[in-house]
């Protein structure tokens, strides 16, 4: 056996080993789980980031008679004319109800409030959608895209002149702006810096297990 002190030292430097390979045990799959949730939210929050960023002078997809609609891409900020269908889907979210109405003669559903000639009292069936030709700007959507709509996406399909486009139905939510609504920009930034930050923890981890 070597001098006191010599044995001291050997064993704080095996407590250290020791130490940092539980830290290591543990610190790398907990950074794996938060990078893999991450990820996953990230992916979910994109869209609504990548159309934060898009172009904000709307795509023109015409009006009655004069529809150009082979360009149609989703996550686009449109504008269009048309005539509405004369059947609506009502709905409600955060902001209060709302109506789907569709455009006839094309593939597109329009998402609006309602007008307060559409005012739909308790206990009564909603009223018909107005029936005056309208032009709407907002973003662009198809219907893969925008699940939360997929009720009125079935319907839809049922509707007289309703055109869907290669099977597809798309939906304008009326009012979106590529620049109203930074707040999905910021989230995704930071989620990107949280999940860096959990690549560079779970990069640690597994170089401490290697020198241990």
């Amino acid at each position: 056996m070597g001098p006191p002190d010599e044995r001291e030292a050997r064993i704080a430097e095996l407590q250290a080993q020791l130490r940092a390979r539980r830290a290591s045990y543990v610190r790398g799959p907990v950074a794996l789980v938060c990078l893999l949730g991450t990820a996953y939210l990230l992916f979910r929050e994109m869209p609504d980031a990548s159309y934060a960023l898009s172009a904000s002078e709307p795509l023109t997809l015409g009006r009655e008679g004069d529809y150009r609609l082979d360009g149609l891409r989703s996550n686009r900020y449109v504008q269009v004319h048309g005539t509405p269908t004369a059947t609506a889907f009502w709905g409600q979210d955060r902001q209060g109800p709302f109506v789907v109405v569709g455009l006839l003669d094309t593939p597109l559903l329009v998402r609006r409030a309602p007008l307060p000639s559409e005012t739909w009292l308790a206990g009564h069936a909603p009223p018909p959608p107005e029936q005056t030709p309208f032009a709407v700007r907002g973003r662009l959507l198809k219907d893969s895209d925008a699940p939360a709509y997929r009720e009125a996406f079935l319907r839809a399909r049922e509707l007289p002149g309703m055109r869907p486009l290669q099977g597809k139905l798309w939906i304008v939510l009326e009012g979106e702006h590529p620049r109203g609504d930074w707040g999905a920009l910021g989230t995704a930034l930071l989620l990107l810096l949280f999940g860096a930050f959990n690549a560079w923890l779970l990069l640690d981890a597994l170089r401490r297990r290697r020198r241990v």
